[in-house]
């Protein structure tokens, strides 16, 4: 009866308690003013700015080539024989300068028509001697026979001054001397010289080996200066001059030429100097070379047959700026921000592309921070931090 007493008891204090912090709740929270909801702004996108540099800017046009030569000739003999020497210059690669001897051809035989043509030039002024004496004695007889009154002033008969006689014995003494000069024409053939510097691509000939007249012996090149062909768009040509192609009388625009070779960087000063005559039909790109003088010059050299990268110096624009290409958006639009932080759309001019960077003509003045960097959603008068800023 007592622990049901107790328990009785503990239920009634703690049922108490129970309601008297609920009372207490309830008033505490009717006393305190009710919590807002508040959304915080969202911060303000941060890009990445570039500081507008504008200035005199040279268009470069870049091309791409093999080096060639400027004159490529097959060495041939104008006459035939045994080949009896060879310079040692006359070897794959080799390297010779004008006027020197390559090879020489057995000259016995021509050395004997020259002797032979000697004797019959002295024949033919033996024989003009005679004649010319015989017309001088013929001539006096006439005037001695003739010298009356009836034939005073009469021209002696061309037959009596033997005239046709004397025509003949010329023209053959001429046709002698023109026989002597081919003769001596024909042994100094039986040495072939260099036409000009250069170096031997390939050689087919040697020493005891017998050649005929057109026979391909060798194959030379000129290493006084060496081409590269460069195929360009149309649009290209608008940005250089070219001679004999583009308006104007200008002496080709200046090239720079680049190769790599056994681990070297080379870099050679060139100019333009044509255009091929006809544009590609499959590509519509047109041709143009570029000339290199003294390729030979420096070691290692810019070699034939070398893949070159030449960078052509156009014309140059008097306030041009440059951005990368990141900072183009459709429609030839930049973002540029201004001291407050305001994105601004602005439209301008594009000149040319060139590697990863864009040059524009107008549309940009020094010092305005030009935005490189994506965003996802911009309108044109939105609040942005720059991040980062480079010049």
């Amino acid at each position: 009866m007592r622990l049901k007493r107790k328990t009785v008891v503990h239920i009634t204090v703690s049922a108490t308690l129970v309601i008297a912090g609920v009372i207490v709740m309830v008033a505490l929270t009717a006393g305190s003013p009710e919590l807002q909801k508040i959304k915080p702004d969202a911060p303000a996108p941060m890009v990445h700015v570039m500081k507008v540099k504008t200035g005199p800017k040279p268009i470069i046009i870049r091309g791409e080539g093999t080096v060639r030569p400027l004159k490529e000739i097959d060495l041939v003999p104008q006459v035939g024989g045994k080949i009896v020497h060879t310079s040692p210059s006359l070897v794959n690669g080799g390297k010779f300068s004008k006027g020197d001897p390559l090879l020489s051809i057995n000259p016995i035989d021509y050395e004997l028509a020259v002797t032979l043509a000697k004797a019959k030039v002295r024949n033919s002024e033996s024989n003009l001697k005679i004649i010319q004496e015989e017309a001088l004695v013929a001539r006096e007889e006439w005037r001695a026979h003739y010298s009356g009154i009836s034939h005073a002033g009469k021209e002696i008969p061309p037959l009596v001054a033997k005239e046709p006689q004397l025509a003949a014995a010329r023209a053959s003494l001429d046709a002698d001397r023109a026989d002597l000069k081919k003769a001596f024409l024909n042994l100094e053939r039986t040495v072939l010289k260099a036409p000009f510097n250069g170096r031997v691509s390939k050689k087919s000939v040697d020493i005891g080996q017998y050649v005929t007249p057109g026979q391909a012996l060798a194959r030379l090149f000129s290493t006084e200066a060496v081409e590269i062909a460069l195929p360009l768009e149309d649009k290209d040509l608008f940005w250089f001059d070219v001679p004999g192609f583009t308006p104007g009388d200008g002496g080709g625009s200046p090239a720079t030429v680049h190769a790599e070779i056994a681990g070297h960087k080379l870099v050679f000063s060139g100019r333009v100097i044509r255009a091929e005559g006809e544009l590609d039909e499959r590509t519509r790109m047109i041709t143009v070379i570029v000339r290199v003088d003294r390729p030979y010059a420096k070691r290692p050299p810019l070699a034939i047959g070398l893949f070159a990268t030449v960078d052509i110096r156009g014309r140059v624009l008097p306030d041009a700026a440059v951005i990368p290409r990141a900072a183009l958006h459709q429609g030839n639009i930049v973002w540029t921000v201004n001291d407050e932080g305001v994105l601004r759309f602005r439209a301008v001019r594009i000149a040319r592309y060139q590697g990863e960077e864009i040059i524009i003509e107008t549309g940009l003045k020094e010092g305005e921070k030009v935005v490189f960097s994506p965003l996802k959603a911009a309108t044109d008068g939105m609040t942005v931090r720059i991040a980062m800023e480079k010049d």
